[in-house]
């Protein structure tokens, strides 16, 4: 788990494509690996992935064909710059939001303009991921954690303060950018919960007007 609080800007300094998946080094720049063992989690712009070598300026993870697939990990190339977190501990300050590393969409960033020292943007979210984007809720953008100020259909707005501007790679964001989005955990299970016995039937399609209605959500 991770807080989305973003340590290190990080580069990808090397891919190597093994089949369907790959292996990539990343280098972690002033992110502290002192306390890093092989095995440990670290998030690579919203992905979890595990360190499998510690070569002392970065490390080695493995990424699957799977993450490959429903990532922007796709697009990476050497001397892509991402953000970086460790794994949070029981003393870690949660001051973000609780992020599990794995991703639920791609979206696209669609317009930036500044609003005095602040930067706003609109991203894009997948149609069924709009579901889960509540105003003045979290989501999680390449690993970090945001609140949503508004939302118009599958279109959020954010307002990034020149703090996070400066720390992470939102800086590059610009038209056209896509990037990994997480959803807020609670409102994942809070679905499943809904949908009560329904949701172990395979031909569900999950929660719709008529299922609240029949279940009281709705009068």
């Amino acid at each position: 788990m991770f807080t989305g609080i973003i340590e290190s800007v990080g580069e990808v300094a090397a891919i190597e494509m093994k089949g369907e998946d790959a292996r990539v080094r990343i280098l972690t720049n002033k992110l502290d690996l002192a306390d890093v063992q092989l095995g440990d989690s670290i998030a690579v712009n919203g992905v979890c992935l595990t360190a499998v070598e510690l070569p002392g300026d970065g490390f080695w993870a493995d990424v699957s064909g799977e993450t490959l697939s429903v990532t922007t990990f796709k697009s990476l190339h050497v001397g892509s710059r991402v953000n970086l977190e460790k794994a949070l501990t029981p003393t870690t300050r949660l001051g973000g939001h609780l992020v599990s590393g794995h991703v639920d969409g791609i979206g696209k960033v669609v317009e930036r303009y500044n609003d005095g020292r602040s930067v706003r943007f609109h991203i894009q979210s997948p149609d069924d991921m709009a579901k889960y984007i509540a105003a003045k809720g979290s989501i999680c953008v390449d690993g970090i954690s945001l609140t949503v100020n508004a939302v118009k259909g599958a279109v959020f707005e954010l307002n990034i303060v020149p703090h996070t501007l400066q720390e992470t790679t939102m800086s590059d964001f610009k038209p056209g950018t896509e990037v990994n989005l997480e959803v807020d955990i609670i409102a994942r299970y809070l679905e499943r919960m809904i949908l009560g016995d329904k949701a172990a039937d395979a031909a569900s399609s999950g929660i719709s007007m008529e299922m609240l209605a029949e279940h009281g959500f709705l009068k």
